[in-house]
């Protein structure tokens, strides 16, 4: 096959260059203009010394120019790196470290956290600062984004392969951030193998062949017009875009740096928006609320135009998902997956059709395997980790170890496990148990506790600490602190939080428990079964 995604989302361009690809607010993009002004970038990029392969980070919020910065690293066979924009200052210099950076696009409200790591990471040889605060001027070293684009012609269309990548970076189960190596071919054949059936469609075999496919979407009148309403940064948000792309489709982003259900639900009116991601619970609670309130206030949202919600990444509660579906009279696909394993496992409701929490028809790639290699028998009450074929990342990037741990060879196949533990049901459905590990998911951000302990030790009233997750309504799960203070003293949780400043916020514990035990077994490990029995 020949998959790649700038060759894919030229060929769109080319078939339906005055549809809208890019709405933020009043800023309305044709899908002619996105392809230009990407290849402005492009030549930018490469006028700077960047060649195929360098990675380009983007520490960003979810904008227009997210998606252009994207295309544009493509269009070169540049690698794209996602950053999550919460990261502080070692976070942010770790991620350019690991992933070998050597180009930083970034928001200018982010800039000061740029600008205290730039010395210390000298393979940077670009820097493109996006304004979006008028007080910050631009960093020495840095390129203000839109002069950046007028300054350079577009860039001419190049040859790629389907051995390009994506790398995307996720927190995992443990350990630091790990870059997971998508190959374009890879990538786009398993968002495609969901997308084209949809529209009565089947793969193009080359990439050039899309365009006329997404013209035959748009002649229908059924071109997506997507809102990821969950950060780009995320898998979640990002691939649900692509698909939404390869139809000819209009991508929606927020303006607002903090998640506002109301403008949420404005955005959805004023521009006809058809789908959305979300990350579950942590956002369909408040796009309910929203919902009543603006009822109550007898000014209800127009959301005739939306008809598929699509949530990843945390538990999506069936009560939560059946009230919002039935007040927006839409269908939810809620898909089991991970940064590693797309298509492990969906569940479809709607007006109508409801299914329990947690449970998934398995996918047409995926099967579930016990602990020594086995099949897991429906109705046969075995537990096992839920493994996806077909296609699959590479591996980590520079992480064998790693790579080997969660890619691995059963049976003669290659799988992606990356940690799900599951039930296969009698009818062949499973029902998700949750991750063999202490990694907490917390709004769809993954936090490790062994990072937070660090920190929270290094107050001097701190003799120890466990950091453990317990379930939450909203947040999937939240944060708790088991901490044993030093002899005489009494620091409160609000004294050791003001220490952590260090610390992106959503990884600090929202709730302390104190007590004088030392909940380590006798060869030093962490007793977390013992912590967490504390806590409940």
């Amino acid at each position: 096959m020949d998959w790649n995604f700038a060759t894919v989302f030229e060929s769109v361009a080319d078939a339906v260059p005055d549809q809208p690809a890019l709405i933020q607010g009043r800023r309305r993009t044709t899908w002619v203009d996105f392809e230009q002004r990407s290849a402005r970038l492009a030549a930018a990029f490469s006028n700077a010394g960047l060649q195929p392969g360098s990675k380009v980070a983007s520490y960003c919020y979810n904008s227009n120019e997210y998606v252009e910065g994207l295309f544009a690293t493509f269009k070169m066979r540049g690698v794209p790196v996602n950053v999550n924009y919460r990261y502080l200052e070692d976070e942010l210099l770790y991620l350019l470290e690991n992933s070998d950076a050597e180009a930083l696009l970034f928001h200018s409200s982010l800039a000061e956290r740029v600008a205290n790591v730039i010395d210390r990471a000298p393979m940077l040889k670009m820097l493109v600062q996006i304004n979006d605060d008028g007080s910050v001027a631009t960093l020495t070293r840095a390129s203000e984004y839109e002069s950046l684009l007028s300054s350079h012609a577009p860039m001419e269309r190049i040859d790629r392969s389907g051995d390009d990548l994506l790398l995307l970076y996720t927190g995992g189960t443990t350990g630091m951030p790990k870059g997971v190596m998508w190959r374009n071919e890879d990538l786009f054949g398993v968002l495609g193998e969901s997308f084209y059936p949809l529209f009565g469609q089947t793969m193009p075999d080359q990439s050039h062949e899309a365009g006329p496919l997404a013209a035959a979407v748009v002649a229908t009148g059924k071109a997506p017009v997507h809102m990821p309403a969950s950060p780009l940064m995320h898998g979640t948000g990002m691939f649900t875009s692509f698909q939404s792309m390869m139809g000819g489709g209009a991508i929606v982003t927020l303006e607002g740096r903090t998640f506002d259900p109301h403008e949420l639900w404005r955005a959805v009116e004023t521009n006809g928006v058809t789908q959305m991601a979300i990350v579950g619970d942590a956002f369909a609670k408040p796009m309910l609320k929203a919902l009543k309130d603006a009822e109550a206030d007898g000014r209800a949202y127009n959301t005739d135009s939306f008809s598929l919600l699509i949530s990843s990444g945390v538990m999506f509660s069936a009560e939560v998902k059946s009230d919002l579906l039935n007040r927006i009279n839409a269908f939810c696909l809620d898909s089991l997956g991970s940064s590693e394993a797309v298509g492990m496992a969906s569940s479809m409701s709607g007006p109508g059709i409801e299914q329990p929490t947690a449970k998934f028809a398995v996918g047409a790639a995926a099967k579930v395997f016990t602990d020594d290699g086995r099949e897991v028998a429906a109705g046969s009450g075995d537990v096992g980790l839920v493994a996806v074929g077909g296609y699959i990342p590479s591996g980590y990037y520079k992480d064998e170890t790693k790579s080997a741990g969660t890619f691995k060879v059963i049976q003669g196949k290659r799988w992606s496990i990356p940690g799900d533990y599951a039930t296969v049901e009698a009818d062949g459905s499973i029902t998700l148990l949750g991750r063999g590990s202490n990694c907490i998911n917390t709004g769809g951000e993954k936090v490790y506790p062994e990072e937070v302990e660090e920190a929270i030790k290094l107050h001097d009233d701190v003799a120890d600490c466990l950091v453990i997750g317990v379930p939450d309504e909203r947040f999937g799960e939240t944060i708790v602190a088991v901490v044993t203070r030093m002899p005489a003293t009494a620091a409160s949780g609000d004294d050791i939080a003001a220490s952590l400043g260090a610390l992106s916020r959503y990884k600090h514990p929202r709730r302390w428990v104190f007590t004088d035990e030392i909940l380590r077994a006798p060869n030093g490990k962490a007793d977390y079964k013992a912590a967490k029995a504390l806590v409940v």
